[in-house]
């Protein structure tokens, strides 16, 4: 820990990208690595895999909860894709930015244009992450042994529209080799950390500097 520190306010990063090019993977050695970086866990209607921790991953809930969190205006940002409803609470983001603590998700480029519209808007920071080619996200898909061959078949397919949207991000990873694009988010996320505007006491530290 470094011996000056300045106060910041925290900020919301998102990764988005096409089923299978490697968001949630990023998303998880940037988590092992950073210390002070945090997941925000999303709300989901979708069954829990067998790999998954309810609250650790998700929080998996009923249709009927999901709804009411809506209507109650609980949510930065919802969407149902696949058939099954997701979002993110916005009370333990608000929480955690407003004590310099920053926080992480991945989600799709439906919730990505929610948030930017959201209370959070001027706290984001969004990646999106390419595969390499069609060839290679076809590959991960199989390789996760999670879907059916239908259901690679529509994510693939569902894909092209998804990667339309990398336009509307501030940065862009293509996922060639998965060290080199978590180095990658890595120097974004210090780079941010650095922003004059973030700082908020920054300008207390100056005048302290120059003896004010």
């Amino acid at each position: 820990m470094p011996s000056t520190t300045i106060r910041r306010r925290g900020f919301l990063l998102v990764l988005s990208s096409p089923s299978g090019a490697g968001k949630t993977t990023i998303t998880r050695r940037l988590l092992e690595r950073d210390p002070m970086l945090s997941l925000s866990v999303s709300v989901t209607t979708r069954p829990r895999r067998s790999s998954e921790i309810d609250g650790r991953d998700y929080h998996f809930i009923d249709q009927a909860r999901f709804e009411r969190m809506v209507a109650g205006d609980e949510l930065l940002e919802h969407a149902t894709v696949f058939g099954n409803s997701y979002g993110t609470p916005w009370e333990p983001v608000e929480i955690a930015l407003a004590a310099g603590r920053d926080i992480v998700t991945d989600i799709d480029w439906q919730g990505t244009q929610q948030l930017s519209k959201s209370r959070v808007k001027d706290d984001l920071v969004t990646i999106f992450v390419l595969p390499p080619s069609p060839g290679a996200l076809e590959a991960r898909l199989r390789t996760r042994a999670q879907d059916s061959d239908a259901v690679v078949a529509q994510r693939m397919a569902k894909s092209s529209e998804e990667m339309s949207h990398w336009d509307e991000y501030q940065y862009v990873i293509v996922n060639d080799d998965l060290e080199i694009s978590v180095a990658q988010a890595e120097a974004i996320l210090t780079a941010e950390r650095l922003k004059r505007e973030r700082q908020t006491g920054l300008a207390d530290f100056v005048t302290r500097l120059r003896g004010g």
